[in-house]
């Protein structure tokens, strides 16, 4: 017999006494259990499966199931483990696949220590309750100088913000390096409290090229005092966000967290993961401040699914809410987040992001403060006089819905700042259809 007809031959049976076939068989066979009840101790994922023309729905099911199992197409003989394997999202079998939800056990998640504070502590930091924090991107994203840039961080503070934030591809430039930016904006921060008399804060981003850079950068910012440092969580990976949440809890630092690339994960219907996914991973893994969106701005986002997520972070309990949240999740002891809803957003939209997301949220403005016509300063007069004033008109019962623009209206009689805010964006909306939307 030649090589090749060896190689050829069918497959010999082994096993047969006990029913093992070495050999290909139907994932359906084993990994379809319609009638299984699942456990508290179960890992849960809800997925969307989108198979090949000709794959029967059981099969692709089953090839999800079997893939976070043995992982291999052929029969093995040892008991597994089940996990997420994010390989399956390219299995042959699908043509998309999309993690919808997740449930992980109670005893698996007390092994995370979660966020570094959480959002009483940090009201106690700052002294400042009963309304949401107000906070500014600095613009332009990117030419600016380090001195030039300071400036600009200590004008914002001045006005009367909480924080300001580096935009995402703020880094290590050669017209704006990261330790002299560091530096400028720690003076801007102290000088800013000094005149004002309140505690500030400014996200500096230490998102390097390694972890050894990226902690580099986080105890220089300790050292020179500073509250809060920024991380990209998605670029830097899980892994480098959880080591720096565990040093900013030993070291007194807040954690603010972007997550630049997500909309490539999350926004695509039948492919990737839900947003609310990353954001109970990231509740585990550590961050004080998420990037949340806003649902009135320029970033895609779904009402409910927004609401859905800004729950979840918020409290300690994960809620199964009535549209919005699949599976429900127990979140135990970890604390919460605080929702930073933020991008394309101005004074007009603060009735409905104040009424959206409540008092435990940052709203953050970027060019709706920085383009105001009198400057930087006063832009950001004009935001602090609207949620002073939304927040006084929830206060006495009424709806900000409905009464939102005669709410305006009242404060600009003595406030120009706010006037001249309400002209020059009263025609500025982002109408367009929502491209990630519940269906299910």
């Amino acid at each position: 017999m030649s090589y090749r007809e060896g190689f050829m031959s069918p497959q010999i049976e082994t096993k047969a006494s006990v029913g093992f076939k070495a050999a290909v068989k139907e994932y359906k066979l084993t990994y379809y259990t319609p009638e299984y009840q699942t456990k508290d101790t179960d890992i849960l994922a809800a997925f969307r499966v989108t198979p090949q023309l000709g794959v029967p729905p059981e099969e692709a099911g089953a090839t999800v199931a079997a893939k976070s199992s043995t992982v291999t197409w052929t029969t093995v003989w040892t008991n597994g483990v089940i996990s997420l394997d994010h390989n399956v999202f390219g299995f042959k079998f699908l043509c998309a696949l999309r993690l919808e939800d997740m449930r992980v056990p109670t005893a698996y998640i007390k092994t995370f220590q979660g966020p570094p504070y959480r959002i009483q502590v940090e009201r106690d930091k700052l002294n400042k309750y009963g309304r949401p924090l107000l906070g500014c991107t600095i613009k332009p994203k990117l030419g600016l100088s380090t001195k030039k840039y300071g400036r600009v961080v200590y004008e914002c503070l001045c006005g009367g913000l909480n924080f300001n934030k580096d935009e995402e591809n703020v880094n290590s430039q050669p017209f704006m390096r990261w330790r002299y930016r560091f530096l400028f904006c720690a003076e801007a921060l102290y000088k800013a409290q000094d005149e004002k008399g309140e505690i500030k804060g400014h996200y500096l981003n230490a998102t390097a090229g390694t972890c050894k850079e990226m902690m580099k950068r986080v105890v220089f910012a300790k050292e020179l005092g500073i509250p809060i440092v920024m991380h990209d969580y998605l670029m830097g990976g899980f892994t480098a966000n959880t080591s720096l949440a565990y040093y900013c809890r030993d070291n007194g630092l807040l954690l603010y967290i972007h997550h630049a690339k997500d909309a490539v994960i999350d926004i695509p219907k039948n492919h990737g993961m839900q947003f609310w996914v990353l954001a109970k991973v990231l509740c585990m893994s550590g961050g004080d401040h998420i990037h949340a969106g806003t649902i009135v701005g320029k970033l895609d986002g779904e009402r409910d699914i927004t609401l859905g997520f800004v729950d979840l972070l918020c409290d300690d309990v994960f809620k199964q809410i009535e549209v919005a949240v699949f599976i429900s999740l127990k979140m135990v002891s970890l604390p919460g987040v605080l929702p930073v809803a933020s991008e394309g957003i101005h004074v007009w939209n603060m009735p409905a992001r104040t009424k959206i997301f409540g008092d435990d949220s940052i709203i953050q403005f970027g060019g709706g403060t920085l383009g105001h016509p009198w400057g930087n300063v006063l832009g950001v007069v004009a935001n602090r006089v609207a949620l002073e004033a939304c927040v006084k008109a929830l206060n006495e019962g009424r709806n900000l819905a409905w009464e939102g623009n005669e709410i305006f209206r009242e404060a600009s009689k003595w406030s120009l700042e706010l006037a001249d805010a309400c002209e020059v964006w009263k025609e500025i909306v982002f109408n367009f259809a929502v491209v990630d939307v519940l269906d299910m």
